[in-house]
């Protein structure tokens, strides 16, 4: 059975393109009828945080990214990994060293000026180390001692083949002075314990990969496939950052965009099904191969999500919706309760919207008054038609309160006093909603009601020139 993961470190937010990483392995996983596994990689102590936890869980929640199994946490199993590491330790796989940080650094200088590439230079391996009396006081960390010769292939699942000779390797640290793992032992075990078949994960861990294949072999643990997806770059083709926009999953609710659309655009970053744009979670789930990951970087485009957000909020339950923009409109000093149906303002606004912010910020007017500039009430409120505006409210005050009798009220009123839509409609929007722009100001009139409307029109009335 297919056996996926995602494992990411707790020292920050869940960013986009650990986000693209989760969803490539969660879809594998559904794909293939498979196990998608969660593993908190929390060994950086000084880094790691419950909150950052936390925030990891609440963005794979909210993008519906389900998984089977954990999740399990690096810091409960220590026992384990110095278990495997002394059993290396015993093999001859693996040594203690005793090497600090300055020697190290030195070591490292000194090769710089040699114009050689910096590396451990295996100073304690036992065959070098004879004759050599450990320091006192020293916690020795736990070296991998990595083959000298040879190559490390595999052929990468979205990469293709790739060959990195062992020369160009050196021996990691798989076990700090502390006892904790560091990132390559620690993956190894796990991914081994946890019997994982696919490692789908960033190409920035490319390099890491011939590392942990060697330490895979030395335990005589079966290798997993590995699939190394590009990275995501902003539009300007650098690496992204927070200046490209939001970075963290969760960024995103709070500016008011849709699960569903951010789900689909990740699938889109360096991954296609023809010229689909929208597709669902089932389709997604239905189409996906890592045979059409793209090798090349993706770039990330803000407008192209807002746009795809636009769609999803179009296509939404209004109810749904309605839920979402309440905490919007709090913000905007509105108490939804007190106006119309959120349901119903929300079935009128959602088709001029990009975010639920932006429609609940939009709908701020049905639930308290929003007041003209004077430059639209300059530009709006004339002297010469003050008599069709205040014979049209005297028709709103009696007609029958729907939007039908409404634009029929709005059309007579034009036709008697000899003048084009606009000339009424505009001022009426303006004194109603306090802007220029909203759907049609009939629609908009039955949802804010008639005592309110009539409350509205008198007040502004006054501000009438003649």
């Amino acid at each position: 059975m297919v056996r996926t993961r995602f494992a990411p470190s707790p020292t920050g937010y869940l960013h986009i393109g650990g986000a693209r990483t989760a969803l490539f392995s969660w879809a594998y996983a559904r794909k293939t009828g498979g196990k998608f596994i969660l593993r908190i990689e929390d060994t950086d102590v000084e880094r790691s945080t419950q909150a950052s936890t936390q925030a990891i869980l609440d963005a794979m929640e909210w993008l519906g990214l389900d998984y089977d199994e954990g999740p399990f946490y690096q810091m409960q199993r220590l026992v384990r990994y110095r278990d495997v590491a002394q059993a290396l330790l015993d093999s001859g796989r693996a040594y203690y060293c005793y090497a600090g940080k300055e020697e190290l650094d030195t070591m490292r200088e000194q090769q710089r000026a040699k114009g050689l590439k910096p590396r451990y230079d295996g100073r304690w391996r036992p065959e070098n180390a004879k004759g050599k009396t450990p320091p006192a006081g020293v916690k020795p960390v736990v070296r991998f001692r990595n083959p000298d010769d040879g190559d490390v292939t595999w052929d990468d699942l979205v990469k293709g083949p790739i060959s990195i000779s062992n020369h160009e390797l050196d021996d990691v640290v798989i076990l700090r002075g502390d006892g904790v793992p560091t990132y390559n032992f620690g993956v190894v075990v796990d991914d081994w314990d946890m019997n994982m078949t696919h490692v789908i994960r960033g190409d920035d861990h490319v390099n890491n990969t011939p590392r942990q294949i060697n330490i895979f072999n030395a335990l005589g643990a079966p290798l997993p496939r590995f699939g190394h997806i590009p990275m995501i770059l902003g539009a300007d083709g650098e690496r992204l950052s927070k200046r490209h926009g939001a970075v963290s999953v969760m960024q995103y609710p709070e500016e008011g965009y849709l699960p569903e659309a951010l789900m689909n655009y990740l699938a889109r970053l360096g991954w296609g099904h023809g010229d689909a744009e929208m597709f669902t979670r089932e389709q997604f789930v239905e189409w996906f191969s890592l045979e059409a990951v793209s090798r090349s970087p993706a770039k990330f485009d803000p407008e192209k999500l807002k746009w795809l957000n636009a769609q999803y909020i179009k296509l939404a339950d209004d109810a749904r919706l309605a839920d979402l923009a309440v905490p919007f409109l709090k913000a905007d000093g509105c108490d939804p309760a007190t106006g119309p149906d959120l349901r119903a303002v929300c079935a009128l606004m959602k088709d001029r919207a990009s975010t639920i912010e932006e429609m609940a910020d939009a709908a701020v007017y049905f639930y308290r008054q929003l007041h003209p500039s004077d430059e639209l009430r300059t530009q709006h409120y004339t002297a010469d038609i003050l008599p069709a505006m205040k014979a049209l409210r005297e028709k709103l005050a009696s007609t029958e309160w729907s939007k039908a009798a409404l634009s029929a009220a709005i059309k007579e009123t034009i036709t008697a006093h000899s003048i084009k839509m606009p000339k009424l409609a505009m001022p009426l929007r303006v004194m109603l909603t306090g802007t220029a722009h909203t759907p049609p100001i009939d629609a908009v009139s039955e949802l804010i009601g008639r005592k309110e409307v009539l409350r509205r029109m008198d007040e502004e009335l006054l501000r009438y020139p003649g």
